[in-house]
């Protein structure tokens, strides 16, 4: 056997990390990937042995056999295997399976950690590998377990009961059930009146400010109506105004931790518009390996997926030395700066963080693309911003008597930047911005000068809903999910159908509402936000070998069992009877009720078959249902431009549309709206600046595309039928409807660097 074959070899996850990870151990070492999981529980059945203490029935992934015999070849008679996929729990399961695989007479199997793949990072790990850790995998399979019992058992009682196709997910349906109960809030909200009184007040020292009310005989004040405004007004007119109280202090601002996961993903997508997971995406490309000035990819950032804001000491001292050197003494801390975790809080890994801060944005834009300097430059501003001076604000408060009524302004300025320099996080309310009001210097008892008052209307406001950045800090605050998992969770439920994304928030469809209603009353416990919480701590007590999983998977199981036998009985068919609406039928008076047919719900009439009224519906901001009136055949007015014969209303996946009446001869279609100068798709052009709308038009020779209201001042043009719905993925603002044999109707994303399909796939939620 020659020496080649005889060679250590290190298996990693990702064929991206194998020419980082050559650079640095040279030709003593083998190098070679699984490309993800090489086993999984089968597609087509369970995979489980409920009655062997729920033994799961590994099999190998179709297609990973060739990348199995690749891994064989280069192990060839290697006494040593360092077994080096992600550093999780994910990451551990393909090393347990590499070794299984791998598994010989006297070879010996050595796990390795890198949390950064620098050449320290590599060599450090290589020195010190551990055993393969059996609480991580016992962790690992059992979450496994769970989801694969509650998608592979809900989700055919799903296809009986409401839609072939539909999934349930032990994680993503509490995701969308957080998303519809915000939904309900929203539409039970009844806003309330309220006014608000503001002065327009000036001293002889400039300039002139403003002061709101708030307090009467020193106890705070709500002004209902317009009545009660005029009647403070008129209290108000005549008035003495003095300055009462002035306060000023100074205020320390720290800066705030280095990136977390969900910290990350929040300001990517704020700052950045990125998607959840278009940021992981680009964090695994940044942790992977780039090629720098030398030519060799070089890890640029850390591990990315933790919860943990710890640092090493040494990235803390080296981002000190930088500061001083880029920012003045007066910007450094004089120790470095620690952050404590909170509870419950995983610490594998260091916190999301340059390997190098001497790798400056500035410095390493050559060799990025624009993504990617986006989001390493949002990583590294946050990191050394973590290590610099509080900023200082200088806050004043004025308290104005006028009358029994007290008036407040404040403002503040910014005397010292400090971090602010570099980093300021879009994170949410919590940290808001300096006031930068400049109130003048007035000692107490000034009189001052009304320039008038401002009375003002306003409406209480329902919460809002949630965008993928809220939604992400919901999940977390709430302990649903754990950081690897927050951006396939929210791909999963735009997939499954389950929710929409509308101008950066998230509402859920109809489909997603009456899918909720009935696993919520049928499973409250696996459902419940709670519930799934403690899940999620004791996968983590598993882990750190606090509990027993197939103590956690018995617990489970049994509840879990009976309400499933109890929904089979009991769950409201939407494909039979329906949901009740308490509308009547305009056609013989009997009740109207939801259903659920392949093209989505519709209502129908309860006395069916006596009764065939049906019609499609929709519902108003307070989610009342209002029912669509199909367009007559008389108004639509239109011949087949393929064969002349009469065009009809039909109703399809994505709404209603034209199609001629002599189908299946003549399969020609047109959007059922209109527009000038063709048939509208209501998606906006993508051109820069173009304020038109992509229509339906026919080439000489009769072929259909799609391009620009505005033609010929834009010409943009596809051949694909646009669909007004943003991609799960790269959050393009709109994908296209394609046919094939092999998939039959999806839709696709056009942007080359996304390439998603939504062609249904795996019924299991993943």
């Amino acid at each position: 056997m020659n020496a080649v074959s005889s060679k250590p070899l290190v298996v990693v996850e990702s064929p991206t990390k194998v020419k980082t990870i050559k650079k640095y151990l040279g030709s003593n070492y083998n190098v070679a990937a699984t490309v993800g999981h090489i086993k999984d529980l089968p597609s087509k059945e369970m995979g489980i042995d409920i009655e062997k203490d729920f033994q799961p029935q590994y099999r190998v992934i179709p297609g990973k056999q060739k990348v199995i015999s690749s891994l064989k070849k280069e192990a060839g008679d290697a006494e040593d295997i360092y077994l080096a996929p992600d550093p999780d729990r994910e990451g551990e399961a393909i090393a347990w399976h590499t070794a299984e695989v791998l598994k010989k007479k006297g070879r010996r199997f050595h796990r390795v950690l890198f949390h950064e793949l620098t050449e320290t990072g590599i060599r450090e790990a290589m020195k010190s590998p551990e055993a393969l850790n059996d609480n991580k995998y016992h962790a690992q399979k059992a979450r496994r377990i769970l989801d694969r019992l509650v998608g592979y058992q809900i989700s055919p009682l799903l296809w009986r009961k409401v839609k072939n196709g539909l999934s349930a997910g032990r994680v993503q349906s509490v995701a969308v059930r957080i998303i519809c109960e915000r939904e309900k809030a929203i539409q039970v909200f009844r806003p309330e009146e309220y006014w608000t009184i503001t002065a327009r007040l000036s001293a002889d020292t400039p300039p002139p400010f403003t002061a709101k009310l708030a307090k009467k005989d020193g106890r705070k004040l709500t002004i209902p109506d317009e009545a009660s405004a005029e009647a403070i007004l008129s209290e108000l007119a005549g008035q003495q105004i003095v300055v009462e109280k002035v306060l000023r202090k100074t205020t320390r601002r720290n800066p705030l931790p280095p990136f977390t996961t969900s910290k990350l993903q929040q300001d990517a997508i704020r700052k950045l518009r990125f998607s959840a997971k278009k940021t992981m995406m680009v964090a695994q490309q940044l942790y992977e390996g780039i090629e720098l000035a030398s030519g060799e990819p070089t890890g640029v950032i850390t591990y990315m997926r933790t919860d943990s804001t710890r640092i090493a000491a040494e990235a803390a001292e080296e981002a000190l030395k930088l500061i001083r050197e880029q920012f003045g003494e007066a910007y450094a801390i004089q120790r470095p700066r620690f952050f404590k975790n909170r509870k419950k809080v995983q610490d594998a890994h260091e916190a999301i963080r340059p390997t190098s801060v001497h790798h400056t944005p500035d410095s390493v834009k050559s060799y990025l693309n624009q993504d990617q300097l986006a989001l390493y430059t949002l990583i590294w501003k946050r990191f050394v911003a973590s290590q610099m001076q509080p900023a200082l604000i200088d806050n004043t408060s004025l308290t104005i008597r006028i009358g029994a009524y007290q008036f407040k302004a404040s403002g503040s300025t910014v005397k010292f930047p400090g971090f602010m320099v570099l980093y300021q996080a879009a994170e949410d309310n919590d940290r808001p911005e300096p006031d930068k009001t400049i109130l003048p210097d007035l000692p107490e008892g000034t009189v001052l000068n009304l320039d008038g008052y401002d009375p003002k209307q306003h409406f209480t406001q329902p919460p809002p809903r949630f965008s993928e950045a809220s939604l992400v800090k919901e999940l977390e605050e709430n302990g649903i999910g754990r950081p690897s998992t927050y951006a396939a969770i929210l791909s999963t439920i735009q997939e499954k159908g389950y929710v929409e994304k509308q101008k950066g928030y998230f509402r859920p469809s109809e489909l997603g509402l009456i899918v909720n209603d009935l696993v919520v009353k049928s499973f409250p416990d696996i459902f419940n936000v709670e519930f799934t919480a403690k899940m999620e701590d004791d996968l983590d007590r598993v882990e750190a070998a606090e509990i027993d999983a197939k103590m956690i998977l018995h617990d489970f199981y049994a509840p879990f069992s009976s309400e499933l036998e109890a929904a089979d009985q009991s769950m409201l068919s939407m494909k039979g009877v329906g949901a009740s609406t308490g509308i009547k039928c305009p056609q013989c008076g009997s009740e109207l009720h939801i259903k659920v047919g392949k093209n989505g719900p519709f209502l129908a009439c309860s006395s069916y078959p006596e009764c065939n009224f049906s019609r499609d519906y929709t519902r108003d901001e307070k989610g009342n249902i209002q029912i669509i009136e199909p367009v007559s055949e008389d108004a639509v007015d239109k011949a087949c431009e393929k064969c002349g014969k009469p065009m009809v209303i039909k109703r399809g996946r994505y709404g209603t549309f034209l199609a001629c009446s002599g189908y299946p001869e003549c399969k020609y279609t047109q959007s059922a709206s209109t527009d000038v100068g063709g048939q509208s798709t209501g998606v906006k052009c993508p051109e820069e600046g173009c304020t038109g709308e992509l229509v339906e038009r026919r080439s000489k020779r009769g072929k259909v595309f799609y391009g620009c209201s505005r033609f010929p001042d834009c010409k943009y043009a596809i051949w694909d039928k646009p669909v007004n719905r943003s991609c799960p993925q790269c959050g393009a603002q709109f994908m296209v409807e394609k046919t094939t044999k092999k998939d039959g109707t999806f839709l696709m994303c056009l942007n080359p660097a996304c390439g998603f399909r939504n062609t249904g796939g795996d019924d299991e939620a993943s």
